[in-house]
C-alpha cells in the first residue's frame, strides 16, 4: 500500500476543498485533495450559486476572480412578488452598496480547479475515500482507492468538505458530534431553460399554490423552481405542465409575462435544514455542506461553505505558523455563529414564501410578514442585510 503524506488532507473537490487549499497554497501550506468523482463530474455538477458580496472580494483578492467579474451578473436588488403585485427589494441600497454575484457554482469549481492545477496543486480525482483516522493526538491519515490500488495519506489535519453525504462526518467516533435535523415538508422542482430570462433580478413569488422562483445563469439560461410535494414523481411533471403551473404562479396585475422555451434539466430537490455541532474533533474539521444544510430559499448554502474555510485556513495557517492552537480549538463556534445566522434567515425566507396546504393562519402571519418587509425600511435594511453579505459574523 502507497503511502504519500502532506501537511493538510482534504477530501472533496467542491468549492470548499478546493478553496481551502488554495488558500493554504497562498499561504505556503501544503495540501492534498481527494476526490471519489471525475473532474468532469464536479465541473459540471449544477448548482446554485448567488455569491454574497464579501465571497466575491474573496475570491477576487486570492486571485480566482476573473472570469467571475467577467460573466458574472452582479445584481442589486431582489423583487419580492405576491398578491400579483411585484415590489423591488432595492439591497445595495439597502446594504451600503454591496451587491450579490450569480455565478453558477459549477463555474466557481472550474475556477479554483484551474488555479490549484496551474499552480501545481495536488487534487487527485476517481479517488475514494476509505477510511478516516483522526484520533490520533499527533497525526492524521486517509485511506483511499485510486485506479484499483489501496494508498493512504498521512498529514497532520484533515479537512471533511465532502458533502451531506460524503464519508468524514460518518468517519466520527460515537459522540463525539451530533446532528440537528429538520425536513421541510415541501420540494424544489428546479429547471434549467434555454431561453432568455424574463426578469433583470431574482423573484421570489408567494402564490396560493405554492412559492416560484424565477433566477437565471446566463443571458442566454434561466433556471426556475416550484414548490411541490415531497412525493411528487419528476415524470409526472411534462414540460407544458410546468411552463403552465410557472405562468399561473407568477401572474401580476401589470401585465408581467414570462417567456419559455426548451428545458434542458429537471429534478426534484428535498427541502432540509441541518446543523453539525461541533463541526471538529480530534484532527478533523468539517466544513460545507458535511456540516450544515440550509434551505436554498436564503441563498446561503456556498457562501458558508466560503466563510467555514476561510476561518479554517486562518485557523491552520495561525497553527503552523505560531503553534497557536486556540483558532483550531474555537473554529466550530467561530462557523457555527454563521451559520445558525443563515439558518434562522433562510427559514424565515422559507417560511414567508412557502405557503402550506391548510394553514390559513400560517398563511396570514406569512403575508403579514412580506407586507412588513415591502413597506418598512428597518424591515427591508434586515433583509438586505442577511441576503447580501453576512461576513460581519
Amino acid at each position: 500500500m502507497a503511502t504519500t503524506k502532506t501537511q493538510v488532507g482534504i477530501v472533496g473537490a467542491g468549492p470548499a476543498g478546493l478553496l481551502l487549499s488554495h488558500l493554504l497554497h497562498l499561504e505556503g501550506v501544503g495540501s492534498v485533495v481527494l476526490e471519489s468523482r471525475s473532474r468532469d463530474y464536479v465541473e459540471h455538477r449544477v448548482r446554485a450559486g448567488v455569491l454574497e458580496h464579501g465571497v466575491t472580494e474573496l475570491l477576487a483578492d486570492c486571485g480566482v476572480g476573473a472570469r467571475m467579474r467577467a460573466e458574472g451578473l452582479v445584481h442589486h436588488g431582489i423583487e419580492l412578488r405576491f398578491d400579483r403585485t411585484r415590489h423591488r427589494m432595492p439591497l445595495s441600497d439597502l446594504a451600503g452598496g454591496r451587491a450579490i454575484t450569480v455565478y453558477g457554482q459549477q463555474e466557481v469549481v472550474k475556477d479554483l480547479i484551474a488555479a490549484r492545477l496551474e499552480a501545481g496543486g495536488a487534487v487527485h480525482f476517481g479517488a475514494e475515500c476509505t477510511g478516516i483516522d483522526g484520533s490520533s493526538p499527533s497525526s492524521a491519515s486517509i485511506a483511499y482507492r485510486t485506479d484499483g490500488r489501496d494508498e493512504v495519506l498521512e498529514c497532520d489535519m484533515i479537512a471533511g468538505c465532502d458533502g451531506f453525504h460524503g464519508v468524514t462526518r460518518s468517519a466520527a467516533p460515537p459522540g463525539a458530534i451530533a446532528a440537528l435535523e429538520h425536513t421541510h415538508p415541501f420540494a424544489w422542482l428546479g429547471i434549467l431553460a434555454s431561453v432568455a430570462p424574463s426578469t433583470d433580478e431574482l423573484i421570489y413569488c408567494r402564490h396560493e399554490r405554492g412559492f416560484a422562483m424565477h433566477s437565471m445563469r446566463s443571458h442566454e439560461v434561466s433556471r426556475l423552481y416550484l414548490q411541490v410535494g415531497p412525493e411528487e414523481d419528476i415524470e409526472q411533471w411534462p414540460d407544458d405542465r410546468i411552463w403552465e403551473e410557472l405562468a399561473t404562479r407568477f401572474v401580476t396585475d401589470d401585465g408581467w409575462s414570462l417567456a419559455s422555451g426548451p428545458v434542458t434539466e429537471k429534478g426534484i430537490t428535498a427541502m432540509k435544514s441541518f446543523v453539525v455541532e461541533p463541526m471538529q474533533w480530534g484532527r478533523v474539521f468539517l466544513a460545507g455542506d458535511s456540516a450544515h444544510i440550509v434551505p436554498p430559499t436564503g441563498a446561503k448554502g456556498m457562501n458558508l461553505a466560503v466563510a467555514d474555510v476561510r476561518a479554517l485556513a486562518a485557523a491552520l495557517v495561525s497553527w503552523y505558523r505560531t503553534g497557536d492552537e486556540s483558532l483550531l480549538a474555537s473554529y466550530s463556534a467561530t462557523c457555527l455563529r454563521r451559520v445558525w445566522r443563515a439558518q434562522e434567515f433562510s427559514t424565515y425566507m422559507t417560511t414567508m414564501l412557502h405557503p402550506l396546504p391548510g394553514d390559513d393562519f400560517g398563511a396570514g402571519l406569512a403575508l403579514s410578514r412580506l407586507r412588513y418587509a415591502v413597506s418598512s425600511r428597518a424591515a427591508a435594511e434586515s433583509l438586505a442585510e442577511n441576503y447580501v453579505d453576512l461576513s460581519s459574523l
